[in-house]
């Protein structure tokens, strides 16, 4: 699932715009003109720069753009217009928009552009990332784990998306909490992110070869997703298990290193 923020002052258009997201599992949260009067500092916090926003243009969409982004946020920031205005558009952009866009538009391209920003943002070129024996997809496809899909409910894979963007930094439980749940009505009770943790936790190692959950409770702090230990040198390619008993570390790139003998 995939929260968003959501400004449409039209009502006769608000309805059908709603639907077409909810289409396409992304959560609306609809905010009002008051939202950009209020205090935007929490949207550089852990959790918040996750969530893009999707802005209907008006007389009023640069001087949103301009609070937003004078407040730190660097959450996506999307526009929607009715007529195609290439003037327009290049004000919105180089005012701090990521994208401006002409509707009718399908949610299923508008979450498409979504995730390209998101995982551009965290610095991610590629449509997928590679962890041990996890690949992690950012278009929305459930993880894959020694090559076979691995099914996760929707709380489940927003969780681990989250992490995967930020793989190997330790993100706390209120940041993950915030970018799954936030400023939604349904808000959970406390625990419940471990839960998710846990049950993504046993899909992976009943996946992986290795039998390693790959989410690791950093005590105090919160979690992060990483490859097992003997994964970690400094090297950009994929640590694949190696045969039992083989005395060696085999890597996607086809690279053998030899170890000592136990």
């Amino acid at each position: 699932m995939m929260h968003i923020y959501v400004y449409e002052p039209r009502d006769e258009r608000i309805g059908g715009l709603m639907a077409e997201l909810g289409a396409a599992q992304i959560v609306p949260v609809r905010i009002s003109d008051a939202f950009f009067e209020g205090d935007l500092g929490m949207l550089t916090l852990e959790g918040h720069s996750s969530r893009p926003f999707l802005l209907a243009d008006s007389a009023l969409v640069i001087g949103q753009i301009t609070r937003l982004r004078g407040a730190g946020c660097r959450n996506p920031i999307i526009i929607l217009r009715d007529f195609r205005n290439t003037r327009a558009a290049a004000g919105t952009l180089d005012c701090g928009a990521d994208d401006d866009l002409v509707i009718p538009l399908r949610a299923i391209e508008l979450r498409a552009r979504i995730n390209s920003i998101t995982r551009r943002a965290h610095g991610h070129a590629a449509p997928s990332l590679n962890i041990g024996e996890v690949t992690a997809y950012f278009d929305g496809r459930d993880p894959e784990v020694a090559g076979q899909r691995v099914f996760l409910s929707g709380r489940e894979h927003a969780i681990f998306q989250y992490l995967a963007l930020s793989a190997s930094k330790v993100i706390s439980k209120a940041a993950i909490y915030e970018a799954v749940y936030g400023l939604s009505e349904d808000q959970p009770f406390d625990k419940v992110i471990d839960v998710y943790i846990c049950r993504i936790r046993k899909k992976i190692a009943a996946a992986a070869v290795s039998g390693h959950g790959y989410i690791e409770t950093v005590h105090g702090r919160g979690y992060k997703i990483s490859a097992p230990e003997q994964a970690g040198y400094e090297t950009g390619d994929t640590l694949l298990p190696a045969p039992a008993d083989s005395g060696a570390l085999t890597y996607s790139s086809g690279m053998t290193i030899e170890t000592a003998a136990q």
